[in-house]
């Protein structure tokens, strides 16, 4: 098949560029929606996707395999858990900052597949690695001179989010040992996810009522569609790789974040900084797809 010449890298590659125009729509949804609220739909969305697929991609015997609890158990905490913790510090942080805090991802990622799948960090993936992380630090340097408008507190929830989806990304690809089809993967974890998050939603104290006229849901239901499609290109490129040489060049998505707020939406400016940062991730991460 097409699809089955392409390699592992690549689908990440374009996983993590989707991830980032996510994380774009989901910063000008919170504009105007609340952001619990915002993540259900999101999540919500995705799940449909999924199942409007279901009579074309599914194959209803994987249901009967023990698999399936890994994939339910990672849909526990991925997306619903690190959706919101990603939503609120995209919220407090912003678009960039939280997703370069969530650049500590490929250090959860390395040390669970290490110890967990007994996969080999390699010498060209450490230093990918440590490249990736490099450039994403970099551009989390906020001016000196500008006042932080956040808590210090708020650092915590994108580096949450990390450790949370590295832990799925490890109980997916256990799954997949068995089970070796992403889109059941998806399936399966945005459906767990779904349910929990509108559940949650219904039993808030102080429900919110989704008021469709407001547009920043719009915003989130697209986000939905980029999140969805960009899960499954992780999948498929954790299926086809390992955890420690996928979640570095996932966590490029910062580099795809800053460089649509330049070029796309205008928040933010070019600079020398940003160039840099440019240059030490694409060698960085062409270095570890070269990996063995």
């Amino acid at each position: 098949m097409l699809f089955d010449s392409i390699p592992p890298f690549l689908f990440a590659l374009i996983a993590a560029f989707l991830l980032a125009v996510g994380g774009q729509l989901v910063y000008i949804g919170l504009s105007t929606v609340e952001s619990r609220s915002g993540t259900m739909v999101s999540i919500a969305t995705s799940a449909v996707i999924y199942w409007s697929l279901s009579p074309f991609l599914l194959d209803w015997s994987h249901w009967s395999q023990p698999a399936v609890l890994l994939f339910a158990l990672a849909g526990l905490i991925r997306p619903s858990v690190s959706a919101n913790l990603s939503v609120a510090g995209i919220r407090l942080l912003g678009p960039t900052m939280s997703s370069t805090l969530s650049s500590t991802a490929p250090i959860f990622g390395a040390a669970l597949g290490v110890f967990w799948l007994g996969e080999t960090l390699t010498w060209p993936i450490a230093i990918g690695t440590g490249g990736v992380i490099t450039a994403i630090v970099l551009l989390s340097q906020k001016d000196t001179r500008a006042p932080s408008t956040w808590p210090l507190w708020a650092l915590a929830l994108p580096v949450g989010a990390a450790a949370v989806r590295s832990l799925a990304h490890v109980l997916s690809k256990m799954g997949m040992e068995d089970i070796p089809d992403p889109y059941f993967v998806c399936l399966v974890g945005f459906s767990v996810s779904a349910i929990l998050t509108i559940l949650n939603q219904f039993m808030r104290k102080k429900s919110v009522a989704i008021q469709w006229r407001n547009k920043g849901f719009y915003f989130f239901i697209a986000s939905g569609f980029f999140f969805s499609t960009a899960i499954l290109c992780l999948n498929t490129a954790l299926l086809r790789g390992q955890v420690v040489s996928i979640i570095p060049i996932i966590a490029a998505a910062p580099m795809f974040s800053m460089l649509l707020s330049i070029f796309i939406f205008r928040r933010e400016k070019l600079t020398a900084r940003t160039v840099f940062a440019v240059f030490l991730v694409v060698p960085s991460v062409a270095y570890i797809a070269i990996s063995k």
